[in-house]
């Protein structure tokens, strides 16, 4: 298993070379990128900060369980911190296996459960403001913490 948190920018492609191997018939990536707007607003950038230590053993905590509970062969979760401009790869989980149902599933599952309970957090920084967004970005039913960043004389600008 590969799992990390960096600061650098995200490997993609050797990510997902590391994982295949010769007993695979499916890997499922997961590419969580920075989107240019959140409900109308323009995103200018994302800053990610983590409890560094805890955030890694949880990651590692939930891939070995996302192995046992689906029976897939290799996992790679890696998560960016620091600024991230939009495009940018903010999280990559790549799920091998010998068939594609269960690395849908533990991909789904991974990635979820990783917003809900593993201490990275978002701040999102728009031309108006800024959030901290808990797990999905704005779910209606989970709430916001907000946080205006931006003075109101420099929001007439």
């Amino acid at each position: 298993m590969r799992i990390e948190i960096t600061d650098e920018r995200i490997a993609t492609v050797e990510v997902l070379d590391g994982i295949k191997a010769g007993p695979d018939g499916a890997v499922c990536v997961f590419d969580g990128i920075v989107r240019n707007n959140t409900r109308g607003r323009q995103t200018l950038y994302l800053v990610y900060e983590a409890y560094r230590e805890m955030a890694l053993e949880q990651m590692r905590a939930l891939a070995e369980q996302a192995a046992a509970k689906f029976g897939v062969r290799d996992i790679a979760l890696v998560h960016r911190l620091g600024k991230l401009e939009v495009g940018d790869t903010s999280v990559l989980i790549a799920v091998a296996s010998a068939h594609r149902g269960v690395t849908f599933e533990a991909c789904r599952w991974l990635i979820d459960t990783l917003k809900k309970t593993v201490p990275i957090w978002k701040k999102e920084y728009f031309i108006d403001g800024a959030v901290w967004a808990d797990g999905e970005a704005f779910p209606e039913e989970l709430g916001l913490r907000l946080e205006e960043t931006v003075s109101p004389d420099e929001k007439k600008v």
